[in-house]
């Protein structure tokens, strides 16, 4: 059995959805959870075109956007 501080980040919910919100064309919330992949995609598209940063900030709204290693981030 896990404990709840095993499967949450370390990474804030609070800081992602600000990153997101703001700066979330280019990716830096991806970057900040440790997606570096899809963080470099999002910069290079500029977020999808906008459609990516929309599904993220609400994935993060909602608490069910992920950290690199699938862990719900710190609220």
């Amino acid at each position: 059995m896990t404990s709840a501080t095993e499967s949450t980040s370390t990474k804030s919910w609070l800081v992602a959805l600000l990153l997101c919100l703001f700066l979330g064309g280019l990716g830096v919330h991806r970057f900040y959870t440790g997606k570096i992949g899809t963080g470099i995609l999002m910069l290079l598209t500029l977020g999808g075109l906008g459609i990516w940063v929309l599904v993220d900030l609400i994935m993060i709204a909602i608490g069910s956007f992920k950290d690199k290693e699938g862990r719900a981030l710190a609220r």
